[in-house]
């Protein structure tokens, strides 16, 4: 089977994207998601967090503060670093087991670190970037999110340039219209990938659209 990873920077468009391969009948798995999975209330994750950071990252309820969390990560690189080092290994492993229990000509796997973690890399057969210009992704931080400027542009500073996802990406969507036009454009990637799979040829040259 092939293996796609879907990256992108924060705010690009992944999530939409994602949605698009659902509804065409891809097999798909989140790293988003397995992270929340393993950070629930006696989930191995989220004991291994408690016992590095302390239980200052519970809400009451014994729960995982996520916002609080996540203002501590953004402001720490060095925190950051250390939780993506306690995640990471059991995200890949769950991200793997899904994988191999799908069924299909090609899946897809969301990882939004892809581009930073050679491991991830190393789970799929090709790289789909989702891109965006930063100031797009500052105007969805500030207007769907309701994150300050400043807030915003940690967020984007947190993470992997654009020139590096760039870099790593086999094929390339540019997420700037409407959400037609990006249906469109996954529909295209999504015929592609096909041709790839029986064709069993993952490393053809890659797309970028438009």
């Amino acid at each position: 089977m092939l293996k796609i990873g879907l990256t992108g920077g924060i705010a690009s468009g992944k999530s939409k994207v994602e949605r698009e391969f659902s509804a065409l009948g891809v097999p798909v798995v989140d790293a988003d998601v397995v992270s929340r999975e393993i950070t629930v209330p006696g989930g191995g994750g989220l004991k291994a967090l408690v016992e590095a950071l302390g239980p200052g990252i519970l809400a009451r309820d014994g729960a995982l503060d996520r916002r609080r969390l996540r203002e501590r990560l953004f402001a720490d690189p060095a925190l950051r670093r250390q939780v993506e080092s306690l995640l990471h290994p059991l995200i890949l492993t769950r991200l793997q087991a899904r994988l191999d229990g799908f069924r299909a000509p090609y899946a897809i796997a969301v990882i939004p670190l892809l581009a930073e973690s050679p491991a991830s890399r190393a789970l799929v057969d090709r790289v789909l970037v989702v891109d965006c210009s930063e100031a797009t992704q500052l105007h969805r931080l500030m207007s769907r999110d309701g994150e300050t400027g400043a807030q915003a542009r940690a967020m984007l500073a947190a993470q992997a340039p654009r020139a590096a996802r760039l870099e790593a990406a086999d094929d390339i969507l540019l997420n700037e219209g409407d959400e037609a036009t990006l249906r469109h454009y996954v529909s295209d990637l999504h015929r592609f990938y096909l041709e790839l799979a029986a064709a069993d040829d993952p490393r053809r040259p890659g797309l970028r659209l438009p």
